[in-house]
């Protein structure tokens, strides 16, 4: 029998999964703050601990550490309200086996601690490092849809080891900002990030961009030049678009990653290189294989790690943090003060199918605010194309101003998933991603009101 500690400060929550747990028959102890949590550990002894981040007095992300720091093999589960990437990426970084968001899934806290209690066992043998350092910057990156929730986790396993990443998605993801996320949160920040067009670039000009030259090697080269993987060497190295390297260069880098060694054009000495390497594609790597136009060897030393990017039309519940985000971003770059976004402009965005994704908006949006001559973003700044066939349900309480403040779009977000799901709160949630009492507190700070209730 397994015995799982829950250390949460909600009475409600600790006593179903109290009731849940010990049903399976589990053993189970409560801990309502971490410093209790921590007085009592050694005494309760559990194989796995599910953790709430806030709380009063220590929260859990500072407590992880102590947690892991007492009973190095304990497993721990992260549960939270919040949505935010940093507090994810940290929680993974400082030993964290799972991070679950409320309202809680019991199918989905069911797994985990399966999984939590398979690993244990697999690794009762043997010692794991577990990183401490968290500076990690800035990210930049947004949503909390559970496709983006993923992506951050992953972030947070791999940004400390030496695993190559391949990030694959559709042009305009962001796979680009991924990467550097990565870079930011490892233990390489202070190295530099080095991005490199695999496309851009004929062979022979790849060739010496990546690998660096010799004054007099070719025609043109006036002097020594630096190679990308000799800059970024104590850093990382982002190969974009590396479906679209020929054969030949596919070869060197090959040799690259298996010897850590290059050689620049006209050298006669090989040099070494300490760089990590992230790659991406749009690229359907697996379909180039078959075709001979892509190396199995260098697949498989670039694919240690997969992540694959969502488009934004599966994960349109973004859409009003990412616009959010970037108007604030396009705004501080222009210098301009568009704070406010039409509900017809908005009904538009969610509408759109979005084939150049993140990249897409985030250029239409820059137009739309460069061309503004106010402080409201209307529907007439976006192109025809966005608004062909839509039709816009608007709240009746926003009919008079048909504008939507950037404060305010979370509003109208949360009146039309209730809405589109007849007030079903526990599907507004899942939508959401939020936790019913955040919900409620929402509809009552909004003053929405449920059709039928006086």
């Amino acid at each position: 029998m397994s015995t799982i500690l829950i250390v949460d400060d909600d009475n409600a929550i600790c006593r179903t999964l109290e009731m849940h747990f010990q049903s399976q028959a589990h053993g189970v102890q409560i801990r309502h703050s971490v410093e209790e949590a921590l007085e009592h550990l050694s005494g309760d002894n559990p194989d796995v601990m599910i953790l709430d981040i806030r709380m009063a007095g220590m929260s859990g992300l500072e407590g992880l550490p102590l947690f892991k720091q007492q009973l190095p093999d304990l497993r721990i589960i992260m549960i939270t309200a919040f949505h935010d990437m940093s507090s994810t990426i940290e929680a993974m970084q400082k030993g964290a086996d799972e991070y679950i968001h409320k309202p809680l899934d019991l199918d989905e806290i069911d797994q985990a601690v399966a999984n939590a209690l398979q690993y244990q066992q697999q690794q009762s043998d043997s010692g794991i490092d577990i990183p401490l350092d968290t500076g990690y910057g800035e990210y930049n990156l947004v949503g909390s849809s559970s496709a983006m929730r993923e992506i951050f986790k992953t972030i947070g396993r791999v940004a400390d080891t030496t695993a190559s990443v391949l990030i694959t998605g559709e042009s305009g993801t962001g796979k680009e900002m991924v990467a550097r996320a990565i870079h930011n949160a490892s233990d390489r920040r202070n190295g530099a990030f080095v991005a490199i067009n695999c496309a851009a670039l004929v062979d022979s000009l790849l060739e010496s961009e990546m690998f660096g030259h010799k004054r007099g090697s070719f025609t043109g080269a006036v002097k020594d030049q630096l190679g990308k993987f000799e800059l970024a060497s104590d850093g990382t190295l982002f190969l974009d678009e590396v479906g679209e390297l020929s054969p030949s260069i596919q070869a060197k880098l090959l040799r690259v990653l298996q010897e850590r060694q290059f050689t620049p054009v006209g050298a006669g000495q090989p040099q070494h290189t300490n760089a990590r390497i992230i790659a991406a594609t749009n690229v359907n790597l697996e379909q180039a294989m078959a075709k001979g136009a892509f190396r199995e060897d260098l697949f498989y030393r670039l694919q240690i790690v997969n992540m694959h990017l969502p488009p934004l039309r599966e994960r349109k519940s973004d859409l009003v943090e990412l616009v959010q985000t970037l108007m604030s971003g396009i705004n501080k770059d222009l210098g301009r003060r568009v704070n406010t976004i039409s509900l017809e402009a908005m009904g538009c965005i969610n509408t759109y199918h979005w084939p150049g994704n993140v990249r897409e908006l985030q250029n239409l949006l820059t137009k739309a605010v460069a061309l503004c001559k106010g402080d409201v973003l209307t529907q007439d700044l976006l192109p025809v194309h966005l608004s062909e066939g839509v039709e816009l349900a608007v709240p009746a309480a926003a009919e008079e101003t048909a504008s939507l403040s950037l404060q305010d779009m979370e509003r109208y977000h949360v009146e039309q998933v209730l809405e589109r799901t007849s007030w079903h709160r526990g599907k507004a949630c899942e939508i959401l991603g939020v936790s019913r009492p955040r919900l409620q507190r929402m509809i009552a700070n909004y003053e929405l009101t449920e059709p039928g209730e006086a």
